[in-house]
């Protein structure tokens, strides 16, 4: 791997996105063997420790190759928002580009993605009360029927919300609530906190359904060849998790623990949990399709997912654009 520095004038980092499933990780990978990068990881859930399997944490070889940053930072009982994701990611940015080296951001989790080159709304505090008024409804008329409430107050975030998604759909009503105002209206009142005019962003976009819904059918077999079954075992032994905590809610955890507390056979939870992950990916690529999560004004590198040419040709360009020949 090359330890020269960027050359001057270059982008200040780049960033890789796209669904679940779709080679980000094997592309940032491709960049560190020949760039000083430092490797920025945008996923909700590789935060927690001990969830490694069905997150598809890099490898110990991997983070070996370069650096990785906000991987393992806290426990399962944690909660992680994208608020502190953006606090994180700005007190890190400037110490790797201090250190001569590219923040290379590599991940899945749009919110954060939106959150860091949008800014985040001033949004109202949580109420505990007016919470537990919507749990109660969605006890009787179901999420479904809250999320179309939404779509009739606040279409632009029921667009970007499933209709399953209880924490989210439940924070849009309460923000709704008590302010008066859509969730669109906040974001369009926030700023930017940084200028990404210089950063370089990737976008890899599956062109055949067909081929991502295969890669992940063969993903979540790894997984489960690997351990993930005896890995959510383990997070329900600790004794501290809660139906509702964020990481018995993530894809995948969320499945196997029903299965785990004998609810499904193992079959049909991996069945569900195959079809939660590709309606994680179709929403994945719906954030992306829709221009909201890239900094305004920027424009992303394009390219299929799944077509190795042309993925090598991007990776080229990228390495001899940071490191122009001598």
């Amino acid at each position: 791997m090359s330890n020269a520095a960027p050359a001057a004038g270059r982008p200040a980092a780049i960033a890789v996105l796209g669904p679940t499933g779709s080679g980000k990780s094997a592309f940032a990978m491709r960049l560190a063997a020949q760039l000083p990068v430092e490797i920025v990881s945008v996923d909700s859930a590789q935060v927690y420790r001990g969830l490694d399997i069905g997150t598809a944490k890099p490898t110990p070889e991997e983070r070996a190759v370069a650096p990785h940053h906000l991987i393992d930072i806290i426990e399962p009982e944690e909660v992680y928002s994208a608020g502190r994701f953006c606090a994180d990611a700005r007190q890190l940015l400037p110490q790797i580009r201090a250190r001569g080296r590219i923040p290379l951001l590599v991940g899945g989790t749009m919110l954060y993605y939106r959150a860091l080159f949008h800014g985040l709304a001033q949004l109202p505090l949580a109420d505990e009360q007016l919470r537990a008024d919507i749990d109660a409804r969605a006890a009787r008329e179901g999420w479904p029927a809250l999320h179309a409430e939404l779509a009739r107050h606040d279409p632009v975030a029921a667009a970007r919300i499933h209709p399953h998604d209880a924490q989210r759909i439940q924070r849009a009503l309460e923000v709704l609530s008590l302010s008066g105002q859509p969730l669109a209206d906040h974001w369009r009142q926030q700023a930017a906190p940084e200028d990404f005019a210089d950063w370089r962003f990737v976008i890899l976009e599956p062109t055949r359904r067909d081929l991502l819904h295969a890669q992940l059918e063969e993903r979540l077999r790894q997984m489960l060849a690997q351990g993930f079954v005896a890995e959510v075992r383990g997070l329900l032994a600790r004794g501290t998790l809660k139906p509702d905590s964020p990481v018995l809610r993530l894809v995948g955890y969320r499945q196997l623990a029903r299965h785990c507390l004998g609810e499904v056979s193992l079959p049909e939870a991996v069945a569900q949990a195959l079809a939660a992950t590709r309606q994680l990916a179709k929403r994945q690529l719906t954030w992306l399709r829709s221009a909201t999560v890239l900094p305004e004004g920027a424009s992303a590198q394009r390219m299929d997912a799944f077509d190795a040419q042309a993925r090598e040709q991007l990776a080229v360009a990228l390495i001899q654009y940071f490191l122009p020949p001598c």
